[in-house]
């Protein structure tokens, strides 16, 4: 086990924070320690979205570069470290497939695990696939709701995409998105706010 993966959640957090800030003063060596600390996670959230290892890690280049470039405009009091990593990811990864387009589902059987030493993230974005209580909620959704949000939240449809894809007026979907969020945000009891 390595001396990073010893730390508390709460120590790895902090070492993170500075980390980004160093990140954000041109020092490389930091930039290599975010990535030690969190690419595993992030290639996760990647391909969840991309769904091609190839694409994902090809992302995951690109986010690190981005990191590189505006880890300043990290704000610890707006989110933790890794939520704003996993939103820079889930933003490329997102743009990536609006550029190439969707290919086709893969199913998450087929999809390689990737191995991930860290102890679960703070964000609701980075725990999905972890967090028990989340999977609960997201079970007791009406199956409309837990769909367009599993669609649009976890393999980074936009509203469009899903209105064509499921076959439903776009004010439709986006009301299923919005009671389903709501649904899990009381069923979270609030830990799904921004």
């Amino acid at each position: 086990m390595t001396k990073m993966a010893q730390l508390s959640q709460a120590d790895r957090r902090n070492r993170l924070e500075q980390a980004l800030r160093e990140v954000a003063d041109g020092k490389r060596q930091s930039l290599r320690l975010v990535y030690d600390l969190t690419s595993s996670k992030l290639l996760a959230v990647i391909l969840q979205i991309v769904r091609d290892r190839d694409v994902a890690e090809d992302v995951l280049q690109n986010v690190f570069l981005k990191v590189w470039q505006r880890s300043g405009s990290f704000d610890r009091s707006r989110a933790s470290p890794i939520t704003w990593l996993c939103t820079v990811a889930r933003n490329s990864a997102i743009d990536a497939v609006r550029k190439t387009g969707r290919r086709g589902e893969v199913s998450d059987d087929l999809l390689p695990d990737i191995e991930d030493e860290s102890p679960d993230a703070e964000g609701l974005l980075c725990d999905a696939e972890d967090s028990a209580r989340l999977k609960e909620c997201l079970d007791d959704l009406n199956s409309d709701h837990r769909k367009c949000i599993r669609m649009a939240f976890f393999r980074g449809y936009t509203h469009t995409e899903l209105s064509e894809v499921l076959d439903v007026p776009l004010g439709t979907l986006k009301s299923r998105i919005r009671r389903g969020l709501a649904s899990l945000k009381g069923c979270l009891g609030g830990v799904a706010d921004g």
